[in-house]
């Protein structure tokens, strides 16, 4: 009986070395993950695990009852003969992994297999494997694994099952009670253990493989979170050099270098003596990488820097793509090719798609940037022949009453159009800049309300030299005075309001005209508005200008009161906070 625990054991022990194998394959991976397979995943199981217990079956030893010989399995057993196999281990385990159905399944195709090969036993072993499939199948529980004691548990359940099969259907009853008592016990322990140890060998070989995935998904995140942004800033000898130092910190390779199409741009590591930064590439590989877009893996003593003596060995040299084209590398190097692992060239083959899909991004911020200011500069240029068209009227009215003053008021307006081709080459100027464009507005104006307008000003002082942009406070004065006070006879007033609030700068505009329509001003500033006398340009450009520059919070505020005035105001950060 020991002899036959011993041989028992090591045919065990050729199972289980071929689960080891099989957590190596996608399809046992997927059976072990699922909760539930669907009907071609269950054939395929069905299959192979049926499959499994015929080998488990030629794996066992026939045993001859009249001389107590064990002889290896034959293709067909003699009337004396039986099997010690560890054929129902494969069905335990399919019914465990799978649920009944799969456990039947592979039951009926090892069972009849089983049947097949006949001997006195061929019934009751048969019959038996079925039932082990069942039995297993009643323990499957979806989405949980068994502890190891409970599988060695229902393995032996099922080998003991077997016995008594044998006990209850097979004959001569004298000769099935010799064969329990010689393989009884032996096969019960066997293939409890190695039922346990099928189970808890795939368990704990995919953990590992998973427990390795995520710590190279946690490394990858965290080099990703650290790099982030860098890129962004475009590619240049400050921003490689910090993603290679995080590189090198992460990976710990003997070396990370970034290039461009023809240069180095950041080395760090061993050979950073003749590596240098701004230095051409010195290797034929990193050429070929630019000039394919492939990444490729450099095997030991075949990087080909031209430097006598370099030290680099094997390496990792992977694409930097932005619009489908390669703008320059991605090197790792390695002692030697044998510490280079696929796990390893798949996060490279990772690293180099973030890195690129930042350079992306970061000429895409660069598009918008440049899409962003020639729309700010087309809105800028928008309002100069606005305010020339309007300023050109009154001028043109006063030609005949008062020739001085049209001549006084011409040169006001060259003064004014001066600083309006200025303002259009800058994004921002100074508060004072832009309350001196004002008054030069107003000095026109204030000659066609003659005593009619009052102009006021609440301006702190120390926030003259805070930055605005060109052009925003003249249309919202325009405003106030072309359709608020246009038709009053007298008592006009316009107000301007400078002031601090801390971290922001409140700018109002308040006139006593005769205000805005409520369905007007829901709309006003948002859209460009037909009107009688005006286009509707200049609010729409303004609120436009604020938010593309400052963000949302900078949009205009507006409030009316029909027949008693108007105040438009926004707040904008101060110069050099945040914008």
């Amino acid at each position: 009986m020991f002899d036959l625990l011993v041989i028992m054991l090591e045919r065990v022990g050729m199972i289980v070395a071929v689960a080891f194998i099989l957590t190596r394959f996608q399809f046992f991976k997927n059976l072990v993950h699922r909760d539930k397979l669907n009907r071609r995943q269950e054939i395929t199981a069905i299959l192979f695990f049926g499959f499994f217990g015929i080998v488990g079956t030629y794996f066992g030893v026939a045993l001859n009852m009249n001389t107590l010989h064990f002889t290896s399995v034959a293709t067909v057993l003699t009337s004396e003969e039986a099997i010690a196999n560890s054929r129902v281990i494969g069905v335990v385990v399919a019914g465990l992994l799978g649920g009944y159905r799969v456990g039947i399944g592979a039951g009926l195709i090892a069972g009849i297999h089983r049947m097949t090969l006949g001997g006195f036993t061929a019934i009751s072993c048969g019959l038996s494997t079925i039932i082990a499939g069942v039995v297993a199948g009643a323990f499957y529980r979806k989405g949980k694994a068994l502890k190891p004691l409970t599988v060695f548990g229902i393995g032996a359940l099922a080998e003991a099952m077997q016995m008594s099969m044998i006990l209850l259907i097979s004959r001569p009853f004298e000769q099935a009670v010799s064969l329990v008592e010689v393989i009884g016990l032996p096969m019960i322990l066997a293939n409890g253990v190695g039922t346990a140890l099928f189970l808890l060998i795939v368990h704990n070989v995919i953990s590992e493989q998973e427990k390795v995935t995520a710590l190279q998904a946690q490394k990858t995140l965290r080099i990703a979170n650290q790099t982030l942004g860098y890129l962004r800033k475009g590619m240049n000898a400050d921003t490689t050099q910090t993603v290679c130092d995080i590189l090198f910190c992460e990976l710990k390779p003997s070396a990370v270098a970034m290039t461009n199409q023809t240069h180095i741009l950041a080395h760090v590591g061993i050979a950073s003596d003749h590596h240098k930064v701004g230095t051409p590439i010195r290797t034929d590989e990193t050429k070929d990488v630019i000039h394919h877009g492939k990444l490729v893996v450099v095997n030991d003593g075949t990087i080909h820097c031209d430097y006598p003596g370099c030290r680099l060995g094997a390496a990792v040299i992977a694409p930097l793509i932005r619009r489908g084209e390669t703008i320059g590398t991605l090197k790792l190097y390695y002692p030697s090719e044998k510490v280079i692992t696929d796990v390893s060239i798949e996060l490279i083959a990772g690293l180099s798609s973030l890195l690129s899909n930042q350079l992306e991004i970061a000429e895409t911020d660069r598009a918008y940037q440049l899409a962003k200011e020639a729309e700010i500069k087309a809105l800028q240029a928008q309002i100069s022949p606005h305010f020339l068209f309007n300023s050109m009227n009154i001028i043109v009215s006063l030609i005949r009453t008062d020739p001085d003053q049209a001549r006084k008021l011409l040169t006001s307006l060259s003064y004014f159009l001066r600083q309006n081709v200025t303002g259009t080459t800058a994004s921002q100027i100074t508060l004072e800049q832009e309350l001196l464009h004002v008054k030069a507005y107003l000095e026109i104006i204030e000659a066609r309300f003659i005593d009619r307008l009052t102009i006021s000003y609440d301006v702190d002082d120390h926030l003259l030299q805070e930055k605005i942009p060109p052009f925003t406070l003249q249309p919202i004065v325009e405003n106030a005075i072309h359709h608020g006070i246009n038709d009053m006879e007298k008592n006009s007033v316009v107000h301007m309001t400078v002031r601090d609030l801390g971290a922001e700068i409140e700018i109002k505009v308040e006139d006593n005209g005769k205000g805005i329509a409520p369905g007007r001003l829901a709309v006003l500033g948002t859209m460009q508005l037909e009107s009688e006398t005006g286009t509707g340009v200049g609010l729409f450009n303004i609120n436009r200008r604020l938010q593309m520059t400052f963000g949302e919070q900078a949009a205009l505020s507006i409030a009316s009161i029909e027949n008693e005035g108007t105040a438009i105001s926004f707040r904008i950060p101060k110069w050099g906070g945040s914008v």
